[in-house]
């Protein structure tokens, strides 16, 4: 079975392209495509970019779908996704002309929303666009079927220039390339959160250079609210991940050098301890050997004048007390050859020092804990950082129902949803109190194939060795397709609940 499982994630490993924020993003970008229709006959065709902002609703320019809203009897409006092999059909829901944006609704696949980036955007940052400009279509397509077939949107990237306002909007002025087609598309930050909506170009002429316009974040979400369409925002910065897994090795590596450092200063102490307490013990053993062997000489010189005093009681006849001396004294001389055999020794040996108590730390015993997010550890792109409430048995067992597998001081699972194209690797450390989510953005293909390998899991918790064998080695098999580094990494600090 081992076997199979490796071989398996050896074949399947080239269709798992690498996790990076922007293709994560891409997962929810769409062509829309509008079809004027009379007396069944097509006498109109046009198509722009959009994004999703909730599952079932896209993001557009009001431009892209502004025949929809004229002739809403005449014109289709088409979804045609990024991923996936099925285009889908789509309603409008709320338009803005004034603001150039739109809200469809369609029904179909589930598509993984787009984050708005709420937080301050510097001039000279890094930006994205993608969509599906039309100069690439013509250029690429062979038949009108191209434009309705699911096809990944085209990057290009820029830098944010200023904002500016155009006929009364608020706009991002970028350099990302963008062109007709790209309307509605998303402009992104390098960490994949949309920062505007594209909507229009300059035109580049005797030489001059084009730039792009975005409608803003400010308006999309002043537009989101009027529609009543709730989005997820962030305002977090982004952090490039290589920085974010180097600064927590660092953290790491001081974490440990100073748990070394305390254990060698906490053992030098006892050891300085120990030996102080190993002289004071010598001293006071010498002591009570020679004041020992002094009492033995005290008690024979007593013993020997006790029996020379018999002697004496006994020359002037007295035998009685000559004999209750003599027999004094020879119990005197007995007591002192005793207490001199027994005296005790100089040496002591002091009893095996114990172990220090290690600390524990409050909310790792087994039961209800609350984990509170720490962004100081964290890069976090699109996803919300509410506590995590977790049931832990100490045994693997999460929330009474979820395996984990042993590793080190460490458990894990990796976790593969069916619903939604996200592999989460969760990580708990009851050592440090630490519980971990990394998550991987990954392709629509590289999902089917991380499915492929997690086969069948353990539907609840078990202590049986045969099965958290073949879940560990599962487990290894997904990691081997999983990209290099994650999209996110959340760290949550626990405690015991209240």
């Amino acid at each position: 079975m081992r076997r199979l499982i490796v071989l398996l994630a050896l074949f399947l490993a080239p269709l798992a392209a690498r996790a990076d924020d922007i293709a994560a993003a891409g997962r929810g970008v769409v062509r829309v495509v509008t079809i004027a229709v009379v007396d069944g006959q097509v006498v109109g065709f046009g198509h722009g970019s959009g994004f999703a902002i909730a599952p079932d609703r896209i993001v557009t320019n009001a431009h892209v779908v502004e025949l929809a809203q004229r002739y809403p009897d005449n014109v289709v409006i088409g979804i045609v996704p990024s991923e996936g092999s099925r285009s889908f059909q789509g309603r409008l829901v709320a338009y803005d002309g004034r603001a150039d944006l739109a809200l469809v609704q369609f029904d179909g696949d589930a598509l993984p929303p787009a984050t708005l980036y709420t937080g301050p955007i510097g001039e000279g940052n890094a930006v994205v666009a993608l969509g599906y400009p039309g100069n690439v279509d013509l250029a690429t397509a062979r038949s009108a079927a191209d434009y309705i077939r699911p096809t990944a949107p085209v990057r290009s990237e820029g830098v944010f220039s200023a904002r500016r306002s155009l006929t009364g909007i608020e706009v991002l002025l970028h350099t990302a390339s963008i062109a007709r087609g790209n309307s509605g598309g998303p402009l992104l930050d390098r960490c994949g959160r949309v920062i505007g909506t594209n909507s229009a170009i300059t035109r580049g002429e005797e030489g001059d250079a084009s730039f792009g316009f975005a409608v803003a974040d400010t308006e999309l979400a002043r537009f989101l609210r009027a529609a009543d369409q709730p989005f997820r925002g962030i305002g977090t910065p982004c952090t490039p991940i290589e920085d974010r897994i180097r600064a927590d090795a660092e953290d790491d590596a001081r974490s440990a050098a100073t748990a070394a450092e305390d254990r060698r200063v906490t053992a030098e102490r006892a050891a300085a301890e120990r030996r102080a307490a190993l002289e004071d013990a010598r001293d006071a053993a010498t002591r009570t050997r020679e004041n020992v062997m002094a009492l033995a000489g005290l008690l024979l010189v007593a013993g020997a004048l006790a029996i020379g005093g018999g002697g004496l009681l006994e020359g002037r006849g007295r035998r009685r007390p000559a004999l209750w001396a003599a027999g004094g004294g020879a119990v005197a001389i007995v007591a002192a050859v005793v207490v001199f055999v027994l005296r005790p020794s100089a040496e002591v040996v002091l009893p095996r020092a114990a172990a220090p108590d290690l600390p524990v730390a409050a909310g790792l015993r087994p039961g209800r804990l609350r984990c509170t997010f720490d962004p100081a550890r964290s890069r976090v792109t699109v996803s919300a950082t509410p506590d995590v409430e977790l049931d832990w048995s100490g045994a693997g067992c999460m929330n009474r129902r979820t395996q984990y597998v042993e590793a080190g001081t460490r458990w894990e699972r990796v976790l593969v949803p069916d619903g939604e194209p996200t592999v989460s690797v969760l990580r708990f450390d009851p050592a440090t109190a630490r519980y971990d989510a990394t998550r991987f953005y990954v392709s629509a293909d590289a999902m089917a194939a991380i499915r492929a390998a997690r086969g069948t899991t353990p539907g609840a918790c078990t202590i049986r060795p045969e099965t958290l064998s073949r879940l560990a080695e599962r487990q290894s098999a997904i990691r081997t397709l999983l990209p290099p580094l994650p999209n996110e990494k959340l760290s949550y600090t626990c405690r015991a609940a209240d």
